[in-house]
């Protein structure tokens, strides 16, 4: 069985700014497991599957239409999980929403519980609870703002060693 996540990816300009913040984590505070993905916004966490054919996901992206991405800042879940802050948006829920409803009726792909908090990863897992103190000091006085249009989502595959983008569908409702 393979393991799959669904994401928004940002413009190549955007990956390359976010990926410098997942490498300032590598280097100055040893958190460098972000890097084994490219930056993103989850939309169905991760999940396992033998299917190869996920080619019906572009019926959930026909029906959206592009929307405006806003990142702002850095924010923190706990003492172990830095991030660049996604503003909240209703756009972003109800894609986030019918995506999870599509993947479950058509994949059984089982609905995450949690609430959704859309986030870009920079630092997490190997972020050490002693180094995560100077680490929030030093991402929490960055200041970033960022915005752009989403109009397609990622199916990421892993390799084994980390995350690839498996393909892509375009948003195409109007």
């Amino acid at each position: 069985m393979q393991l799959y996540f669904v994401a928004l990816l940002s413009p190549a300009d955007i990956q390359r700014e976010v990926t410098a913040f997942k490498q300032t984590a590598l280097e100055r505070f040893g958190s460098g497991h972000a890097l084994r993905s490219p930056p993103h916004i989850t939309l169905i966490p991760p999940f396992r599957s033998d299917r190869t054919d996920f080619t019906a996901l572009q019926t959930a992206a026909d029906r959206q239409v592009p929307f405006v991405v806003s990142l702002r800042d850095f924010a923190r879940f706990g003492r172990r999980v830095i991030f660049v802050n996604v503003l909240p948006s209703e756009f972003l829920s109800d894609c986030q929403q019918q995506l999870a409803e599509f993947g479950y009726q058509t994949y059984g792909i089982e609905p995450d519980r949690r609430p959704f908090h859309p986030h870009m990863t920079v630092a997490f897992r190997d972020l050490t609870q002693a180094a995560f103190p100077e680490a929030w000091a030093y991402f929490s006085a960055q200041q970033y703002d960022r915005t752009f249009t989403a109009d397609a989502f990622a199916l990421l595959r892993h390799t084994g060693q980390g995350w690839e983008v498996a393909n892509q569908f375009m948003f195409t409702g109007v």
